[in-house]
């Protein structure tokens, strides 16, 4: 058993942000029933890369989900959508806000019709504020939260992360108020509305950017691969490429020093706190840099591992998914999907000893459980579903 099983979700949301919620929602064992419009569905369906003709961009974000078709544009499927509410715990959308109120679907009036329902809303700056109607991608938030402000190399222009986490975030945050949300129904028997603002989040997860900034007055920038306030905290260069090494602590520096056979850097008036190591951060990098320059990644991992000083390679992306601790951990998971055949895709990250979530169901196909749902949800037979979409002209 897992633990969300039993919760049915109704998820409208499309692309990312809301896709990643509700996939973590039904790798945990949700009952996520996909709510696409007909002939297109989810926009990234026409997201690349393909395998044949299906997206394996979609499917990754969406798997171990079911999908209809409904179409909003006739009062007849809004009208079933609501029905459909009366027998679900949850509603996911990412529009824009005030979108669903447009079709009649909005918080205030679906919650009169199940008062206990989570509603779960994701959008780019949050249904309150002076720029709540504005449209938001992933690189709008993240130039707008600062996070892209202070990555990049020192002195260099500001740079997108490589992954889009403004969207990823945001789905993270979005499922843990799903879980609150939840856990407070329990309790009283009370629905609410969940409210998450992708650039809200952006600004949550500023770490210490924000800290330095209000204790400083000074503006924080991009610092390449280094720690802004633990040195040394960074990747070297070694004679094949680049090893990233982290001695947070005194205790730590000592055991590195000594390890790079030069122990007379630990006395030094410039290293012996982690305060002077990072205001002397350049000439140490330089001293440092010589040394590592001297031998392979391999023969310093072997030799910092053994020391047992936190280090690692800077991994491609192939070296990753063939990782012996990511296979070890299940993160890199087969499914078979009908079309596409088998998909390699990430794994569930959250380890549960008595309720593990797990990746059993591939993507669904553009309203391939349509009638399933109906007949599961509302008790409808074929004919009944087979006369109502055929009416659609």
């Amino acid at each position: 058993m897992k633990t969300l099983e039993g919760i049915t979700v109704l998820d409208l949301s499309r692309v990312l942000a809301g896709p990643y919620c509700g996939m973590m929602l039904a790798d945990n064992g949700a009952n996520v029933i996909k709510v696409e419009p007909p002939d297109v569905g989810d926009d990234s369906r026409a997201f690349g890369p393909f395998v044949g003709k299906e997206s394996a961009y979609f499917m990754s974000l969406n798997r171990n989900k079911r999908s209809i078709t409904l179409n909003f544009k006739r009062k007849e499927e809004i009208e079933l959508f609501r029905e459909m509410v009366k027998k679900a715990d949850i509603v996911l959308e990412n529009y824009r806000p005030g979108t669903m109120e447009k079709f009649g679907i909005g918080y205030d009036e679906l919650k009169k019709i199940k008062p206990d329902l989570v509603y779960a809303a994701c959008s780019g700056f949050g249904h309150s504020g002076p720029y709540m109607l504005k449209p938001a991608y992933d690189i709008i938030v993240q130039a707008m939260g600062g996070v892209m402000s202070i990555t990049g190399l020192e002195g260099g222009e500001p740079t997108r992360l490589g992954a889009s986490l403004g969207d990823i975030i945001a789905g993270i945050f979005t499922a843990w108020g799903v879980m609150l949300a939840l856990y407070h129904r329990q309790r009283t028997g009370e629905g609410q509305k969940v409210d998450v603002g992708m650039l809200d989040c952006q600004v949550a997860v500023l770490e210490n950017a924000i800290a330095r900034y209000v204790t400083s007055g000074q503006v924080p920038g991009p610092l390449g691969n280094r720690h802004p306030s633990i040195t040394p905290f960074s990747a070297f260069t070694a004679k094949d490429g680049h090893i990233i090494v982290g001695a947070g602590n005194d205790r730590l520096w000592e055991k590195l020093c000594n390890e790079l056979k030069c122990p007379e850097l630990i006395a030094d008036a410039r290293f012996n706190t982690n305060g002077n190591r990072t205001s002397n951060v350049k000439e140490l990098s330089e001293i440092l840099n010589r040394i590592f320059i001297t031998r392979t990644i391999d023969e310093w991992m072997q030799l910092l591992e053994a020391a047992g000083l936190p280090c690692a390679p800077i991994n491609t992306v192939d070296k990753v998914v063939n990782d012996p601790q990511i296979k070890a951990r299940e993160m890199i998971v087969e499914v078979k999907h009908p079309v596409a055949g088998n998909l390699k895709m990430p794994g569930v990250p959250v380890k549960l000893s008595a309720t593990p979530g797990a990746v059993e169901r591939p993507s669904p196909l553009l309203g391939e459980h349509t009638a399933e749902i109906l007949k599961e949800l509302l008790g409808w037979d074929e004919n009944k579903t087979a006369a109502f979409f055929d009416l659609k002209g």
